[in-house]
């Protein structure tokens, strides 16, 4: 089943991606809608989702659905979930910035067993399944073997939808930056993940984030060799939504240069 079950998750992934690529032409029309402040939705997005959502539906329609736009459905006593991502990167999209990417993975009693992440504008996907390792168009990754921090490029997001963190947020940027090479913000959880899971990337760390957003990626990653922890280094990262990612002694020297700058709510996450 794992094997069907990941034909399927790729193929919902590259109809989604379709779907994004058909729109490219308008997108000075297409309508948006804020569903909270800096965060964004199109009829792309949804669009996305349908596409994605058909593949999965049709091969398995009593398996539970947690999709960004449409939300949960199916029952909660099913034993896999697939968790969607149509767009991770939507405001990137709008603004013909080519960065963005579906994101698919399957749960198995709340583990994620599969992901997907498609890249449509350069045609790349990684995938992984549990304990068979991580591909990026059909060949082998690994994470980078960077020893620390020093010369790390490391990636972040910013916390729009929890400005509240800002603070720690910067302090926490201050901190690295004593060490490492340089910070990148993409505006892709999803592909983040995957750049660290193919050693682009040595780190990546992010507040606040949706299931959506990383349950395929950090999958990659684990496949890839890497670790994803929350900010305590504990595995509870789906719930919180606090991701550091990367390979473990890099992993380990982020977690010791960020932990000061936490403030006590995120301390306790």
């Amino acid at each position: 089943m794992r094997l069907g079950a990941l034909n399927i998750a790729i193929k919902a992934a590259r109809a989604a991606g379709t779907a994004i690529v058909r729109s490219l032409n308008r997108l000075d029309s297409i309508p948006v809608v804020e569903k909270q402040r800096y965060d964004f939705t199109t009829e792309v997005d949804r669009a996305a989702e349908t596409e994605a959502l058909r593949e999965i539906r049709r091969a398995f329609p009593d398996h539970a659905v947690l999709a960004e736009e449409s939300g949960a459905s199916g029952s909660d006593k099913a034993r896999f979930t697939w968790v969607i991502d149509p767009l991770d990167g939507t405001s990137n999209f709008l603004r013909g910035l080519p960065h963005y990417a579906v994101s698919i993975a399957q749960l198995d009693r709340g583990e994620a067993v599969l992901g997907v992440v498609y890249d449509p504008v350069r045609d790349e996907l990684f995938v992984a399944a549990r304990g068979a390792g991580a591909t990026l168009n059909e060949r082998k990754v690994r994470v980078a073997q960077r020893l620390g921090l020093e010369g790390a490029l490391i990636a972040t997001g910013l916390p729009y939808r929890q400005r509240q963190h800002l603070g720690p947020q910067l302090g926490m940027l201050r901190a690295l930056l004593g060490e490492a090479e340089d910070i990148r913000r993409t505006g892709s959880a999803a592909l983040d993940l995957c750049y660290v899971a193919c050693g682009r990337l040595d780190g990546y760390f992010e507040i606040g984030l949706k299931p959506w957003d990383i349950a395929a990626g950090a999958l990659i990653v684990r496949e890839a060799g890497g670790r994803v922890t929350d900010f305590r280094g504990e595995p509870g990262f789906m719930g919180s939504g606090n991701v550091v990612a990367a390979n473990l002694k890099v992993g380990d020297a982020m977690l010791a240069a960020i932990r000061p700058e936490l403030s006590p709510e995120l301390a306790r996450q």
